[in-house]
């Protein structure tokens, strides 16, 4: 059963659009979101949902919008 999760989670994607610019922030962040796959400020990206993304997310979310269906109930699944 956890191979079928793990299998149906890394197939939905998330949204990613880089909203707000690095200026003033520390090099973890800007670590951080090149690692997402994000270049330019106003980018959106499309990325796997899994527990190592949503940890990237969580740090720099200030700077940055998500769309997804389980990434706005924040239930997890």
């Amino acid at each position: 059963m956890a191979a079928r999760r793990q299998r149906s989670q890394a197939e939905r994607t998330l949204r990613v659009t880089w909203i707000k610019s690095l200026i003033g922030h520390n090099a973890a962040a800007r670590g951080t979101i090149r690692a997402l796959g994000l270049h330019r400020l106003n980018q959106t990206v499309e990325i796997a949902d899994t527990p190592e993304n949503r940890g990237m997310l969580r740090r720099v979310a200030f700077l940055l919008e998500v769309e997804g269906s389980s990434a706005t109930k924040g239930d997890g699944n």
